[in-house]
């Protein structure tokens, strides 16, 4: 990869886009495929859910726990993701993400019982906890910062393009498997094929990690300034001072220590206020229950009389509105910035989900012989449908837009670490909890999940600061 100076014009590509921004685009989108994997393995266990309960005998207690598992490993995997990229490099923990991935998805293709899927699903989290840090801190340190949140906006549409994916090959594999999970689909059964095809884009993330450079606020912090200095030409327009640049970043790393959880804290409120702020963006994200419609919506409409054929290309569909919602914040999120674009989102998504849970009040039946009202029934999954547009119009992007570029550079790794394990114990917290709720009260657990979309509103308004267009070194 060789350097260019700053004299020399920028070539212009033939689509009329600069080439530096074509660049960035393909560094962007090579370190955005393990949010695609962050997806895929998030939501591939919706499709095998039936598979595995009746596989192996368990019930939804057991259920629950299987997948939610993954969740406390993507925990454990954010937490480490910082330290990790600040002594390994951005570089080598997508590698080594990408490997645990691959790993961890022929594992659980083929456990001999049930706790062994366990642990390859735990296994499986921990690389998902590192893709959802490294990519965002490594999109953000690279893109220029007038276009940073479109950019930024490539984890989040890799991460709906990885359920979509999970949803669509889920399906095809059921189809082809007689419309089952359970059903044989040659030496396996279709739960284990769909579970496996995560290999895939695991070989193909591990191969563009390898092929990108270091990020240049990395390489300046290892003392590596001149390959910092080719990087940034690289990315940059050429009018940009490159020199001036490093120079920026090396005064912004002076400032501080390598950052550790210790320089998180605060005497008055225990920890930094803008690292509450983090920890609160990453809890509401997950308390609005975004992830029971593509960890559980298989079962979910099954709970109200749809079979499972049904219910798996239900899920395809809300996958498909999950992207468009995507397009949509990537469009926006630069132009009115990310403030109006979340308070628009926790309205919307406060409204689809008390629809929701009006809806399923109508629910009738127990067992195998549930049903609900046609016009009651169409109106949950139009309010389904749209609580997903919301939140990828909104929170979905803007979370890990925001992580990437809202903390002190001193203590970003540190604090991302801590808010993105806050927003993986949020999930594990609804994934484990809602098998038992919606047994208990479908409606109410909807409406829970409709009163924090609500209190979302008051926390941005009252405690999230504007971040659009600033430099990350000016935070």
């Amino acid at each position: 990869m060789s350097s260019e100076t700053a004299a020399v014009p920028r070539p212009t590509a033939p689509s009329g886009t600069p080439a530096h921004l074509r660049r960035v685009t393909f560094l962007a989108a090579a370190a955005a495929l393990g949010g695609f994997l962050f997806g895929y393995d998030s939501a591939v266990i919706n499709g095998a859910v039936t598979g595995i309960q009746d596989h192996f005998g368990v019930g939804s207690t057991e259920t629950g726990t299987i997948v939610a598992v993954a969740l406390l490993g993507s925990a454990v995997g954010a937490a480490i993701a910082g330290r990790l990229a600040d002594h390994l490099g951005r570089i080598r923990v997508m590698q080594l993400a990408a490997a645990l991935f691959a790993v961890s998805a022929l594992g659980s293709s083929l456990p001999t019982g049930v706790w062994e899927l366990g642990a390859w699903r735990t296994l499986s989290g921990i690389a998902i906890g590192l893709a959802s840090l490294i990519g965002p801190t490594y999109i953000a340190e690279i893109s220029p910062a007038r276009y940073r949140g479109r950019f930024a906006s490539f984890q989040q549409a890799a991460i709906v393009l990885g359920i979509f994916a999970s949803q669509l090959i889920n399906w095809g594999i059921a189809k082809g498997a007689g419309g089952a999970s359970q059903n044989h689909l040659g030496s396996l059964e279709a739960w284990q094929w769909m579970l496996m095809a995560g290999l895939v884009p695991a070989l193909a993330y591990l191969v563009f990690a390898s092929l990108i450079p270091e990020s240049p606020r990395y390489l300046v912090a290892a003392g590596k300034t001149d390959r910092a200095r080719e990087v940034l030409r690289e990315v940059e327009d050429p009018s940009v001072d490159v020199d001036a640049q490093v120079a920026q970043i090396e005064r912004s790393l002076a400032e501080g220590t390598r950052a550790r959880l210790r320089d998180l804290v605060s005497r008055r409120f225990g920890l930094l206020p803008i690292v509450w702020a983090g920890i609160g963006l990453a809890v509401f994200q997950q308390l609005v229950g975004i992830n029971v419609i593509f960890y559980y919506s298989s079962i979910l409409w099954q709970s109200v009389g749809i079979d499972q054929s049904g219910s798996l290309l239900i899920s395809v569909s809300t996958s498909i509105v999950n992207i468009v919602g995507t397009v949509v914040a990537m469009l926006l999120i630069d132009r009115i910035g990310r403030r109006p674009l979340a308070l628009a989102g926790s309205v919307g998504m406060t409204v689809s989900l008390g629809l929701a849970a009006w809806a399923f009040s109508y629910k009738t039946g127990t067992g195998s012989n549930i049903s609900i009202p046609s016009l009651e029934g169409t109106v949950a999954l139009v309010a389904a449908h749209s609580f997903v547009f919301f939140f990828a119009a909104s929170w979905g992007v803007i979370l890990w837009v925001m992580v990437g570029e809202m903390f002190p550079l001193r203590v970003r790794a540190a604090a991302m670490s801590v808010a993105t394990a806050f927003n993986w114990l949020a999930n594990w917290a609804v994934t484990e909890t809602f098998p038992r709720m919606a047994g208990w009260n479908l409606s109410a657990t909807y409406v829970i999940y409709a009163l924090f979309a609500l209190i979302s509103v008051g926390f941005i308004a009252r405690f999230v600061r504007e971040t659009n267009g600033r430099e990350l070194e000016s935070v």
